[in-house]
């Protein structure tokens, strides 16, 4: 409750420089939880706030704000208070910093840097977005293989304080290929005289600068690791990517999925941030597509008009199944898309998840034929209920077909598999089950002149 008010009145507080109950506040305070306060004030005043910080959690406050604020901080900061941020800011925070900062941001901040310090953020922020080199830290330590158990603790406690992590140490040789890596357990627990080279584990899984974002942040989930070595072509190590990364890596690739799941695509920022231009501009360009794609329905009605005008009932349930159809599509696409991003499924598994789709399908189907088929006896006959229990079985396993096919056809065409997404699929189905349903009900039901 406290900390609610202390949010509410942040901003009165800066405006009357009562800094005081602030600080004091700020000191129970994780910097999470500053930043988060401080990303609701205007520049001018966030920056007030953040001053009000030692060196050290403004820096780890700083790393934890909005990467847009973040730039409107260092518009308004003093150019050398900017610098001793930086300089205590983690190696990959500083170069996301840099490679959002503007050209004329950039000149003014790097000269108030040290030369080791400015060749690092120049170097992390050149690698390609989206791979394991733009979202790694050089804040690593190595090892000799030829240190022993005591020098080589003497030499990480030294380190420390300005690495991510010490837990896994990576051992290097000469020329700083990886050969291996030691747990700080097993350095610790070790004969004090015996060898980094003997303690070490030799199998090191490392990926590639170039290596994709997702795929690094995966493996890191899948072995259940802290931090992974990132190794150049030569085998050099050149950073470490970090479990906190990965997550941000997977929050922000499942935010991308669900978006493009909605059919809404290029939305640069939050929700929350978005103008109603960008919100425009994301939704449209599918939004108009499927309205395109929709006329097919229509088409189809409009074929089947005489079969429509002879049986007015069928009007009754048409919403019902095609929204059925669409229901189960998306289902299973939503699953597909999914289990494919995961790698829990690979195009290789198509023909047996489609067995098994149909199975599935199919028992759906009959069930929600059962349900419906006592409606239909009931508006329109026997012949009515055969109808739209058939309809049913048929549209439901076609829908759930599409859905589950769709994510696979798109990958094999190196296409985005969460395009997939509900609207589009619904879409198709619907179209399928108003082809499907007429269809059925023209074999079934009495149409006029016939006998």
């Amino acid at each position: 409750m406290e900390m609610e008010t202390l949010e509410f009145d942040l901003d009165a507080l800066i405006r009357a420089q009562d800094f005081d109950p602030v600080r004091e506040r700020f000191e129970l305070l994780h910097p999470a939880d500053i930043a988060a306060m401080i990303n609701e004030l205007d520049a001018r005043e966030g920056w007030a706030a953040l001053e009000l910080l030692p060196l050290a959690r403004k820096a780890d406050t700083f790393g934890y704000l909005d990467h847009d604020f973040q730039v409107e901080l260092a518009t308004v900061a003093p150019r050398a208070k900017l610098a001793a941020i930086v300089v205590q800011m983690n190696a990959d925070e500083r170069a996301d910093l840099y490679n959002e900062l503007s050209e004329d941001q950039r000149e003014a901040l790097m000269p108030a840097l040290v030369q080791a310090e400015r060749e690092d953020i120049r170097k992390l922020a050149a690698y390609e977005e989206g791979t394991a080199g733009a979202i790694m830290t050089s804040d690593y330590a190595t090892l000799a293989p030829d240190l022993t158990a005591t020098q080589a603790l003497t030499r990480l406690r030294r380190e420390a304080p300005d690495k991510e992590t010490i837990y896994r140490t990576y051992v290097v040789d000469e020329d700083r290929k990886l050969i291996g890596s030691v747990r700080l357990q097993d350095l610790i627990t070790a004969p004090a005289r015996a060898k980094v080279g003997g303690i070490m584990e030799t199998n090191t899984l490392a990926v590639s600068v170039d290596d994709d974002q997702e795929e690094v942040a995966r493996k890191i989930g899948r072995y259940d690791m802290l931090a992974l070595p990132v190794i150049d072509a030569e085998g050099r190590i050149v950073g470490i990517v970090t479990h906190d990364d990965a997550l941000d890596v997977i929050e922000e690739e499942t935010t991308d999925d669900f978006h493009r799941v909605g059919t809404v695509t290029n939305l640069a920022t939050t929700v929350g941030e978005a103008t109603i231009g960008m919100l425009y501009r994301a939704r449209i360009m599918w939004l108009v597509l499927l309205v395109f794609g929709n006329i097919f329905s229509g088409a189809g009605i409009s074929y089947f008009e005489d079969t429509l005008a002879a049986n007015l009932t069928l009007m009754f349930f048409l919403p019902m199944l095609i929204a059925s159809g669409g229901n189960a599509g998306a289902q299973s696409a939503t699953l597909m898309v999914r289990a494919l991003a995961t790698g829990d499924v690979r195009f290789s598994d198509w023909g047996y998840l489609i067995l098994r789709e149909t199975v599935v399908a199919l028992a759906l189907g009959l069930t929600m034929a059962a349900a419906v088929s006592l409606l239909g006896f009931w508006r329109g006959g026997t012949d009515l209920a055969l109808t739209v229990s058939l309809s049913m079985i048929c549209i439901v396993m076609i829908g759930s077909l599409i859905g589950l096919s769709l994510p696979f056809a798109l990958q094999r065409f190196n296409l985005d598999p969460a395009t997939a997404s509900a609207p589009l699929v619904t879409s198709i189905a619907d179209v399928v089950g108003v082809v499907i349903y007429f269809s059925i009900a023209t074999t079934f039901l009495p149409m006029p002149g016939s006998g």
